[in-house]
C-alpha cells in the first residue's frame, strides 16, 4: 500500500462514525474448537465446505496469524471478553463442568488456577453498554457455576442458550429438545441448535436494528459431541467416497516435538460428521449475515470471526487434521492456537484484504470498545486493531501464551512466545526449550534452540518477563523427592 492509500485508509478508520452517521453495530462469531485449516479462505484443499465465512473473508480482512490466548476453551473466553491475557485474570485452564473433579495432572500437579470470570471484570458487553448498546448473547458460555456467573451477570441483556457447560450436553445435545436452562423456550423437536441460536441472533438484529448493539453469537459447534444433520452426513460421505477419502490407518501420524512421539494425530480431513458440523455451523453464520444486509446494516457493523483454540486433532474423536500446521487443542504447537480470524470493518477494511500481522484473542475488547467510543482501560493486554485493518503495520513486537496444565488432549504443561517469524516453547516439566523459524518451517519440526542458542536465550529472557509481570503460577510437586521446575 502506497503512502498516499495509507493515509487515506487510516483517515477512514479513524472517521468511521461520522462516515456511517451512528456507532457502527457490532456482531461477534465465536465457534467452538474450529481450527485455521477448517475453512476454504485458509485451506483451499479444506474438505469442508465454508461458502458463507469466505464470503466473509472476501468482503474484509482475513489474518494469517491470528492466534487465540490459548489451548483450550475458558482462558481463550476470557481474553476475548477483556483484553486481557488468561495469566493476569488467572484464568490459565478450561473450567471443569464439575467442581469436584480434579484438575487433570500427570508427572506433576497443575498451577492453581481461577475457574470462573470475576465480576469485577469490565466485560465487553459492560463497556459497550455504557455507550448505549443493546447486548445479546447466544451459545457457549462456559465461564462460571450458576446463575450469578452467566451472561446477563456480565453485561448481556439477552442470554440465549449460554450456562455453566462446555458442550451440548443435554436433552438430545445438538438436536431439540435441548433441556437448556437458559433456552426458555424449547425449540420444536428435532430442530438443529445452530440453526436455533442463529435464528435468535438475527431476530435480536432486527429488533435492534435502530440503535447500536453488540450480538456475541458463541456456537457450541464444533465441539463434541460429534453430531451432524443426515444430510449433510450423506453428503460427505458421498463426497469422501467420490475423492477416494474412506477412513483407513493412514489419516494418523505423530505429533512432532511432543515428548511422546507415538502420540496419535489426525493428518488428514475426512470425518464425514465433523464436516457436517463445520457446514451447518457456515449456514448459521450465512443467515445471520444475511439478516444484517436485509435490515440495511450492512455498511455500519463490524463482523468479526474467530474461534477458541486449534482443531481437535488428537484424542477426544480425532475429528480434524490442521496440517500443515503441527499439533491441535490442548497443545501450544500451532495446530492450538493459530486461529481463524475474519474481520470486516465498514469504511476500514479494504474487500478481500488479507494480513500478516500478529493479532490475538485479547484485541476483541480494545478494538471494538474503542469504535463505539469507550475509553479503553490501561490495564488491558490486547490493542486497537483498526490501524492494521487500515493496512498499517503493527507496532507489537511478541505475543505470548502461559498453560501450566495438562489438557484432555495431552498436551503438557507448557509456555510460549512468538516474535516476528521466531516462535519458543519452554516445557515446564523440565524447563527445556524448542525454537522454531515458522515462515521456514510452519510444522514446527526443526529445533533450533540449539543452532541459534543467542535468540533462544533472548526470547526466553522476555517470556521470564511476561510471566513476572503477570504473577504467573507453575505446577506443584506431587512428592518431596520430585520438585517442580520454576523459572523463578
Amino acid at each position: 500500500m502506497n503512502m498516499k492509500n495509507s493515509i487515506v485508509s487510516l483517515l477512514a478508520a479513524l472517521s468511521l462514525p461520522s462516515l456511517a452517521g451512528s456507532p457502527p453495530n457490532v456482531v461477534v462469531f465465536l465457534v467452538d474448537d474450529l481450527g485455521y485449516m477448517d475453512i476454504g479462505a485458509n485451506n483451499p484443499d479444506c474438505f469442508y465446505e465454508t461458502p458463507h465465512i469466505d464470503a466473509l473473508a472476501e468482503a474484509g480482512m482475513r489474518f494469517t496469524d491470528g492466534y487465540a490466548s490459548c489451548s483450550v476453551c475458558s482462558p481463550s473466553r476470557v481474553s476475548l471478553l477483556t483484553g486481557k491475557y488468561p495469566s493476569r485474570v488467572g484464568t490459565t485452564h478450561l473450567f471443569p463442568g464439575n467442581r469436584k473433579r480434579e484438575p487433570k495432572s500427570g508427572a506433576y500437579l497443575p498451577a492453581p488456577f481461577v475457574d470462573e470470570l470475576p465480576r469485577e471484570e469490565v466485560t465487553l458487553a459492560e463497556a459497550l453498554k455504557t455507550k448505549g448498546y443493546h447486548t445479546f448473547f447466544a451459545g457457549k458460555w462456559h465461564l462460571g457455576y450458576g446463575p450469578n456467573f452467566r451472561p446477563q451477570k456480565q453485561g448481556f441483556d439477552v442470554n440465549i442458550g449460554g450456562w455453566d457447560k462446555g458442550g451440548p450436553y443435554t436433552g438430545k445435545r445438538y438436536f431439540a429438545p435441548f433441556n437448556n436452562p437458559e433456552i426458555k423456550v424449547e425449540s420444536p423437536a428435532g430442530e438443529h441448535l445452530p440453526t436455533r441460536l442463529a435464528r435468535e441472533t438475527s431476530s435480536f438484529i432486527s429488533a435492534h436494528k435502530d440503535e447500536p448493539f453488540l450480538a456475541y453469537l458463541s456456537f457450541y459447534s464444533v465441539h463434541t459431541p460429534l453430531m451432524g444433520r443426515s444430510d449433510l452426513k450423506k453428503k460427505y460421505q458421498q463426497k469422501a467416497q467420490a475423492l477416494g477419502l474412506q477412513a483407513s490407518p493412514q489419516d494418523f501420524g505423530k505429533l512432532e516435538g511432543a515428548s511422546d512421539k507415538e502420540h496419535k494425530l489426525r493428518v488428514n480431513q475426512n470425518h464425514t460428521t465433523y464436516a457436517a458440523m463445520v457446514e451447518a455451523m457456515d449456514l448459521a453464520v450465512g443467515s445471520v449475515i444475511e439478516t444484517i444486509k436485509n435490515e440495511g446494516l450492512w455498511e455500519n457493523t463490524i463482523i468479526v470471526f474467530t474461534s477458541d483454540n486449534g482443531g481437535l486433532a488428537t484424542s477426544e474423536g480425532w475429528p480434524t487434521s490442521n496440517k500443515p500446521l503441527n499439533g491441535g487443542k490442548g497443545w501450544l504447537y500451532e495446530g492450538g492456537i493459530r486461529e481463524p480470524w475474519i474481520i470486516r470493518y465498514p469504511h476500514v477494511t479494504e474487500s478481500g484484504s488479507v494480513s500478516q500481522e500478529l493479532i490475538s484473542g485479547i484485541d476483541l475488547y480494545p478494538t471494538v470498545a474503542t469504535a463505539a467510543g469507550y475509553d479503553v482501560e490501561a490495564d488491558r493486554d490486547g490493542i486497537d486493531l483498526r490501524p492494521i485493518l487500515a493496512g498499517e503495520p503493527s507496532s507489537r513486537d511478541a505475543l505470548y501464551w502461559h498453560f501450566p496444565h495438562y489438557s484432555n488432549q495431552g498436551g503438557i504443561p507448557s509456555g510460549a512466545i512468538r516474535e516476528g517469524d521466531y516462535k519458543l516453547i519452554e516445557n515446564y516439566e523440565d524447563g527445556s526449550v524448542a525454537l522454531y523459524n515458522l515462515k521456514e518451517d510452519i510444522g514446527e519440526s526443526v529445533d533450533l534452540s540449539s543452532s541459534l542458542p543467542e535468540k533462544a536465550s533472548a526470547m526466553r529472557q522476555k517470556l521470564h518477563q511476561f510471566y513476572q509481570k503477570h504473577d504467573a503460577k507453575f505446577l506443584q510437586t506431587k512428592s518431596a523427592d520430585k520438585q517442580a521446575w520454576s523459572p523463578y
